[in-house]
């Protein structure tokens, strides 16, 4: 590679060898992932997309030509990274990892059908599908609707005090209220008090009558301006209140919109299809006894158990075929065949409630063994991967990024392709270190298929396992971009500038908190009974003003109790909402439908005032939010600009510094910074815009400066230089000391959200969070935080989390990362396997007494970060 200056890379050239495990590493920002992905993968896609049809290239979604000068023997690229793209409901493991479209291809060729049924095509088991789903509930399992206690959840208030609350709010929902006084409906009875025909007209009829409306005159006023014939102040059209919801969440573009009008509608399981999705006809097919619905519902490894004998040869009994009185409901019927897997028995010969099928043909045993035999195959990669626990059905939103990106690794195995170039994001991210061997074993099987691995990692032990180590830096975003070691991993140790070197070479203490005792808690939060995911009746303990890290396989439950059950109960119990942001790009309806966590709070909930969910969702969708909107620093530095003298002569308000006001931003981009230039049959290329050259604002608005930049300049400014030009600005130096203490003072001021990292995103919502006086009265949560980062940044981030806890109040993590482990003052450790095997806690202790645990599979990992007396 010659010449490499994507992002922040100063024209690097570097030889990578091929047919090799490469690992990028390096510090957070400093130029990795603009190597392995943002040049090396993007490059090889260009090429690959010049291969395709002028026309075919239209229908692709393409990444732009990366800035380079050459890449030599570049070899076909695939990218596995941890992005999930827009969450689906319909989107699920079967779907994923393609293992559906063998299922339904199983019960299409080789199902049991009821008599006079006629064969069924795979494409009339898929719920994905016009022929297979569920006429009721279109494929979803679910129907939704509108009911008067969603959309009055207040009966005692009048129509006039907006009774009915699903109504739009301001002008719109005041027009409505007027059109019924036109129509003589009473708004000023408590609505519990209007005849139920009245109510129901209003809430839920179809008709939209066209009435005069005179806006602003009372019920009275209005009938003798009706009588008198008087000229009305509009014509006014009615929507009942389910209408204007069902119409709206169908129409609506605008995702704030489509969530407002969603809290008014209320799902129940489709009676049709009880929740499967699919129509009677692919429901009354059966293998081995259960639908194919019933089937996607067991985990892998039970799958595995359930298809490996039909792979052999036997074929497999079936319940619908049992004699009359003998069939077993559906759900007594799934759970006998997950009893006799669990056995280790057969879900098929000798069962007691089934018989062989009478109707067999040798074409169907054939077709059942070659599709198991493919299906096994498959199945044996994920679960030597770790994902046994899973199930076909699970929903592709409640995976987490790294279970993902195992899935993705695990289609990349059963292709067998070789001389390809795997670019992989961080796989380690999200798996316990006992996890990581399966994971290690699996890309070394890649490698010995013919292919090369470059790996983005922050993982030491991958790094040790490397053939060849490039660590970029040294710093990160202006200070790295440049290649300070390229060459086995061995020579690293040798290369002074290094921060990866002291973490891979040496033993680097833990900052200042390594040397301290473990905090010893007076008080705990005790919850009891919990039930969520695969906890069943789960009792756990936190200590109250502690830090509290919990551990455990992937699967075993940390996250259903540290992210589910532990917010779900104390939000619930403080009466508020918890503390998050959500996910702008997730349809309302389709999030997932689990029901909250039960179980109780025993004790030590008076403890906490706050309660706060610290995640890596984005903290914005669109380039229009960044750093400085998203942590209110912004808003500072616009009454700044607007206190100038300039701005006050003109009368400019903070408002006119904004890029998202019309006032101030550039009319040609309307604040974006760029344009769009479409190329028909090429990528679309973003350029800067001609009017503002990528500045947002318009050229009145950038004439005012504060201290020789305008506002434009301040924007690109990176936090570790904004914290010299604002250094006796006390406003805008709470965000930005924090910002910088945190590791991301290489990030600048109007960075885009949308090139942010999950990582980043999570640091600057704890940054955000930090900038808060602390009372010692909050409750924070965090799920992996170190997740991204390198040893460096973790260290970073842990003084911080200290702080918090230093300040009393109490911090929950979910983490895989055995230092941080070593740092805590309490250890939860889950398992001892996952999903059914898991939900338990193996032990719970301080750091000492979790290495020394004998049930714990965390225990060995952690004893190497544990020196002999005390956390290292």
């Amino acid at each position: 590679m010659r010449g490499a200056r994507e992002h922040n890379l100063k024209n690097l050239n570097v030889e990578i060898p091929r047919d090799a495990l490469v690992v990028f590493t390096g510090v957070s920002g400093s130029g990795k992932s603009s190597l392995a992905f943002g040049t090396l993968y993007a490059e090889a896609q260009r090429r690959y997309f010049e291969s395709v049809a002028p026309y075919a290239r239209r229908l692709i979604e393409q990444v732009g030509a990366p800035d380079v000068d050459a890449i030599d023997g570049l070899p076909p690229a695939v990218a596995l990274q941890q992005q999930r793209g827009t969450p689906g409901a319909r989107s699920s493991l079967g779907s994923v990892t393609t293992l559906a479209s063998l299922i339904r291809m199983l019960y299409s060729r080789s199902g049991a059908y009821p008599p006079k049924l006629p064969m069924l095509y795979a494409e009339d088991f898929s719920p994905n599908t016009v022929q297979g789903a569920c006429p009721t509930c279109h494929g979803l399992g679910r129907i939704y609707d509108a009911t008067e206690q969603s959309m009055v959840p207040d009966d005692a208030l009048t129509i006039r005090e907006r009774a009915i609350a699903a109504w739009p709010p301001a002008w719109h929902g005041q027009n409505l209220r007027d059109i019924l006084v036109t129509l003589g409906y009473d708004v000023d009875t408590p609505w519990r008090d209007l005849p139920k025909k009245d109510r129901d007209w209003i809430l839920f009829t179809d008709e939209q009558p066209t009435v005069p409306v005179y806006a602003g005159l009372t019920p009275k006023e209005t009938r003798a301006a009706l009588k008198r014939n008087a000229e009305p102040s509009y014509q006014g059209t009615f929507t009942s209140a389910r209408r204007y919801v069902l119409h709206t969440f169908a129409n609506t573009q605008s995702a704030l919109m489509k969530r407002r009008v969603a809290q008014y509608m209320v799902s129940s399981e489709c009676p049709a299809c009880r929740g499967k999705r699919l129509k009677r006809e692919a429901l009354a097919v059966t293998f081995a006894g259960l639908d194919i619905a019933e089937l996607s519902q067991l985990s892998l490894d039970q799958l595995t158990a359930l298809l490996r004998p039909v792979a052999d040869g036997a074929w497999p009994d079936d319940a619908r075929n049992t004699a009359p009185g003998n069939v077993l409901p559906p759900g007594a019927r799934r759970a006998a065949v997950r009893r006799r897997v669990a056995q280790g028995g057969s879900a098929h010969a000798n069962a007691p409630d089934v018989r062989r099928t009478p109707n067999l043909s040798e074409e169907k045993r054939v077709a059942a063994q070659r599709l198991s035999q493919e299906l096994l195959e498959r199945l044996t990669t994920l679960t030597g991967l770790g994902l046994g626990y899973l199930s076909l059905d699970r929903s592709t939103p409640t995976l987490s990024s790294g279970e993902l990106q195992r899935l993705r690794l695990a289609t990349q195995l059963s292709s067998q392709l070789f001389g390809v170039v795997y670019v992989l994001d961080e796989p380690s991210a999200g798996l316990h270190p006992a996890d990581g061997e399966a994971l290690f074993d699996a890309l070394q099987r890649l490698k010995a298929a013919g292919n090369s691995l470059f790996v983005v990692e922050h993982d030491l032990r991958t790094m040790r396992r490397a053939d060849w180590l490039i660590d970029v830096g040294p710093g990160a975003g202006q200070h790295g971009g440049e290649i300070i070691y390229s060459g086995p991993p061995a020579g690293l140790a040798n290369v002074a500038g290094s921060e990866t070197a002291r973490y891979l070479f040496g033993k680097p203490s833990l900052a200042a908190t390594s040397a301290r005792e473990p905090r010893r808690a007076s008080r705990r939060l005790r919850l009891t009974g919990v039930v969520c995911n695969n906890l069943r009746g789960l009792d756990a303990l936190f200590p109250i003003g502690c830090l509290t890290t919990v551990t455990g396989i992937s699967g075993s439950g940390k996250s259903s109790l540290v992210s589910r059950a532990l917010p779900d109960l104390v939000s619930a119990a403080l009466g508020r909402d918890v503390a998050a942001d959500g996910d702008d790009e997730a349809d309302p309806l389709f999030a997932s439908a689990d029901a909250p966590a039960s179980g109780a709070i025993a004790e030590g909930l008076d403890a906490f005032r706050r309660l706060v969910r610290v995640d890596q969702k984005p903290i914005g969708r669109t380039p229009r939010s960044n750093l400085a909107t998203y942590t209110g620093l912004f808003d500072h530095v616009r009454k700044l600009f607007a206190d100038t003298p300039l701005a006050r002569r003109r009368r400019y308000s903070a408002g006119r510094f904004s890029f998202n006001v019309a006032a101030g931003r550039c009319p040609t981009c309307e604040g974006e910074g760029f344009v769009s230039v479409e190329l028909m049959f090429l990528p679309s290329v973003y350029a800067p815009c001609s009017t503002c050259h990528g500045t947002r604002y318009n050229a009145p608005t950038l004439e005012v400066s504060w201290r020789g930049r305008n506002i434009a300049d301040v924007l690109d400014l990176t936090v570790d230089a904004a914290c010299e030009f604002f250094a006796d600005e006390p406003q805008a130096m709470r965000s930005l000391a924090v910002l910088r203490d945190i590791g991301l003072g290489y990030l600048r001021l109007g960075q885009p959200a949308t090139e942010l990292s999950g990582g980043e995103a999570q640091r600057i919502k704890l940054a955000t969070e930090l900038q808060r006086a602390q009372r010692g009265d909050t409750l924070y949560v965090l799920d992996e935080p170190t997740t991204g980062l390198h040893p460096a940044d973790v260290d970073r981030l842990m003084l911080q989390l200290q702080g918090l806890a230093d300040a009393g109040n109490t911090v929950v993590l979910v983490e895989h990362d055995m230092r941080v482990a070593a740092q805590s003052d309490w250890i939860i450790d889950m398992g001892p396997g996952a999903g059914d095997a898991g939900g338990t806690i193996v032990a719970a202790g301080t750091p000492d007494a979790i290495a020394r645990a004998k049930d714990s599979r965390t225990a060995a990992w952690l004893r190497e970060h544990l020196a002999p007396d005390g956390p290292a």
